[in-house]
């Protein structure tokens, strides 16, 4: 893979790696380590990709990976991080208490919200990328809209 290519997959996606990183790690720091994180290693194993859905979904996973591993790690169970209140830029007021009602959510069902919701994938793919079953997913789903509809109303 030559530079120009990684820089086109960077561009395609980085937006896309970086919101769900900060979905998972609520830091605006340490989501940008991980969308760093994710593309090098992209790089490191010279990764080939069959078509662009193959990209976007080998970078999720992976990014998904390199953030349970961030949460995982001890210092962040000593360390209480502030929620950041640097969301994207151009989003309504709404939409910012929106996001941090989501962001609120347990993990297992913030992930599946925020995929099906803001990157438009269905339940299966979704099942793909946590490694979980359909079926688990649409519950996920189910118990995180009940969840928003008693904090947003």
């Amino acid at each position: 893979m030559d530079e120009k290519q990684i820089s086109e997959i960077y561009e395609r996606n980085a937006d896309m790696v970086y919101r769900l990183c900060f979905s998972y790690l609520k830091n605006r720091e340490d989501a940008l380590d991980a969308v760093q994180n994710t593309f090098y290693q992209m790089i490191r194993t010279e990764k080939e990709f069959d078509n662009t859905e193959h990209e976007k979904a080998w970078l999720l996973v992976t990014a998904g990976n390199i953030c349970k591993n961030v949460l995982k790690h001890w210092w962040r169970k000593n360390v209480s991080i502030e929620e950041s209140d640097s969301l994207a830029a151009g989003e309504s007021p709404r939409d910012r208490e929106l996001m941090m009602v989501i962001l609120n959510l347990p993990l297992q069902y913030r992930i599946p919200v925020y995929l099906y919701y803001y990157e438009g994938y269905t339940s299966a793919e979704i099942g793909k990328i946590m490694g979980k079953s359909d079926a688990t997913v649409r519950w996920y789903l189910s118990k995180g809209r009940e969840l928003l509809k008693k904090e947003v109303g």
